[in-house]
């Protein structure tokens, strides 16, 4: 199974405001294991990017406009991805954006034509119901170091969704310990502590308790007009 994990660095957040992608990040996982293999590209977005989006970022005009066009990465962009299962954290805001990107092309393309999308923030608020699902808090709740993350980058946000999504979506029913053995079987064949042997003390009550005791047991049968389950317990059983 091939996954690819992606992630994107936009001018804004409105693709129908002509805003456009600056930065992608891909990581190919395949059978749930990253192969080293990525994609990293910035773009040139032909336009500024707003001051809030830059406070994210932290990617400038001037920087950016030294990069390739989309349409100048696209045929590699489309190769890398074809085929694959497209894993996003808020897929909609990454498919929405390169959507508009494909679709600026001379041969209009969309995500869809290309690979099944899975967002892994719908599969975080399922799992986590009522909780923060941000790539920070689930790298936190999954411990998974964000420490380098300063800023928002397409290839390390990548990275980071790509270990949070397989520790989230591990589902390892029981721990595998070696030799077939699973945390059920585990101790089985271990030595047995040998519990130490305790005497129980037997102290016998005096004449007094004992006639006290007697002294009880009759006013329980006089009150309820019928001996009292402490001498029916007393009594011998017979065998039929």
């Amino acid at each position: 199974m091939r996954q690819i994990i992606l992630d994107t660095e936009t001018t804004g957040l409105e693709p129908a405001q002509g805003h456009r992608v600056i930065e992608v990040g891909l990581v190919e996982i395949i059978n749930r294991r990253p192969t080293g293999r990525t994609f990293h590209r910035y773009l040139n977005p032909e336009r500024p990017v707003d001051e809030g989006a830059k406070a994210v970022h932290g990617l400038s005009d001037e920087f950016l406009a030294g990069q390739p066009k989309f349409a100048e990465v696209a045929a590699e962009f489309i190769e890398f991805i074809r085929g694959s299962e497209l894993i996003a954290h808020n897929a909609n805001f990454d498919v929405g954006f390169l959507d508009h990107e494909l679709g600026r092309l001379p041969d209009p393309l969309l995500i869809a034509d290309l690979a099944r999308v899975t967002d892994s923030l719908e599969i975080a608020r399922k799992m986590h119901p009522g909780q923060r699902n941000s790539l920070d808090a689930l790298c936190k709740r999954y411990t998974v170091d964000n420490s380098n993350r300063e800023f928002h980058g397409a290839l390390l946000d990548a990275r980071l969704l790509a270990d949070v999504y397989l520790a989230m979506t591990g589902g390892q029913g029981t721990l595998v310990l070696g030799s077939g053995q699973t945390s059920q079987q585990a101790g089985v064949d271990r030595p047995q502590r040998q519990r130490p042997t305790v005497v129980v003390p037997i102290i016998a009550p005096s004449a007094d308790e004992v006639a006290r005791h007697e002294a009880m047991l009759k006013r329980i049968d006089k009150a309820h007009k019928k001996p009292c389950v402490f001498r029916a317990l007393d009594e011998p059983v017979t065998v039929q």
